[in-house]
């Protein structure tokens, strides 16, 4: 990296959130019950120089697409599709989720069901950053991190090279 630096973008915009319910599971005996979280995200960019304009990326397109994504998420009900410990099904215009003798009747349109063994902050903060990391591509950016926070100070933070960075 030499004496040159690096340049740093840093994004938490206020309407950077989504609010839903979720539960994370801690184990086979232990799952906390149904509740909601108001997530709070940050995007950070980082690359060793920037392009003939002088910028990092496009920082408005890359906006659009948090605030994109957030939306997705919003209002809604998350489920991981990848627990081996939860048990989700689709049953009509309705989704049905188990976990040990819990059982989850919810409107389909209600719920977003997620690829994740669980939807904790960690997974939720990977996820994002694997969504937001293609509208990255042909930018002066070669590093992304992706912070979702649950509560005021506890957040998770998933950082890694962007592809061809």
């Amino acid at each position: 990296m030499g004496d040159e630096g690096r340049f740093r973008l840093v994004l938490a915009k206020e309407d950077f959130k989504f609010s839903v319910a979720h539960f994370t599971v801690f184990s086979a005996e232990e799952a906390e019950l149904l509740h909601g979280h108001n997530y709070r995200v940050a995007v950070e960019i980082a690359g060793p120089g920037v392009g003939e304009l002088g910028l990092l990326a496009d920082v408005a397109a890359l906006k659009a697409e948090i605030r994109r994504l957030c939306g997705e998420l919003d209002s809604r009900t998350l489920l991981p599709t990848e627990s081996p410990l939860v048990q989700v099904e689709r049953r009509g215009g309705e989704v049905e989720v188990r976990y040990r003798d819990r059982t989850y009747r919810l409107p389909a349109a209600d719920v977003v069901l997620l690829p994740l063994a669980n939807t904790s902050m960690e997974l939720l903060a990977r996820l994002l950053w694997q969504r937001l990391a293609p509208s990255l591509a042909g930018t002066a950016a070669d590093t992304l991190a992706v912070s979702v926070g649950e509560t005021d100070g506890q957040r998770c933070e998933f950082s890694a090279l962007l592809p061809g960075g």
